[in-house]
């Protein structure tokens, strides 16, 4: 009986880890601006831009539900370099030879330079979750302002 209790003490203490090995590797691999610089300049390649606040319902959602979908995740590892910023980060930013920062920091629900530059809509308020889809040469192709799920992102990604 002690042999047995040990096996499964065994298992459980060392098994656990190869399970929780694979469950972390079907993640996205999320870039921050910083590292998307140096990448870009490595080895050119698609960019997608995921712009989230913690207090965005709906990107908490993507988050809990299209970002964990095996697909989605395989088709940005492998065709983009994804990007996830806080718009509310209070981080300066160096990227692309310019220094970005949040100049609204100390306003509610502030939103950083980069999302503005890059998500903003011109007369319109700033809304969230915001994706912005680039080519290889870092040229805006499209951008979206609303809940996708795995198969809208997916159709989209895919067309890209």
């Amino acid at each position: 009986m002690k042999g047995s209790t040990f096996i499964i003490l065994f298992f459980f203490l060392f098994g656990g880890n190869s399970v929780h090995a694979q469950k972390s590797a079907e993640t996205i691999q999320w870039l921050s601006f910083e590292q998307l610089n140096d990448s870009l300049w490595v080895k050119p390649k698609k960019v997608f831009v995921n712009f989230y606040a913690d207090w965005c319902l709906y990107c908490k959602e993507m988050d809990r539900t299209t970002f964990q979908d095996s697909a989605v995740i395989k088709t940005l590892n492998e065709n983009y370099y994804p990007v996830k910023m806080n718009v509310e980060s209070k981080e300066t930013i160096f990227f692309g030879n310019q220094i970005f920062s949040n100049k609204r920091i100390k306003k509610v629900n502030s939103v950083h330079e980069i999302a503005l530059l890059l998500a903003g809509r011109k007369n319109k308020p700033f809304s969230l979750p915001a994706f912005v889809l680039f080519d290889e040469n870092f040229q805006a192709q499209s951008r979206y302002f609303q809940f996708l799920d795995e198969v809208s992102l997916l159709k989209i990604l895919q067309k890209e």
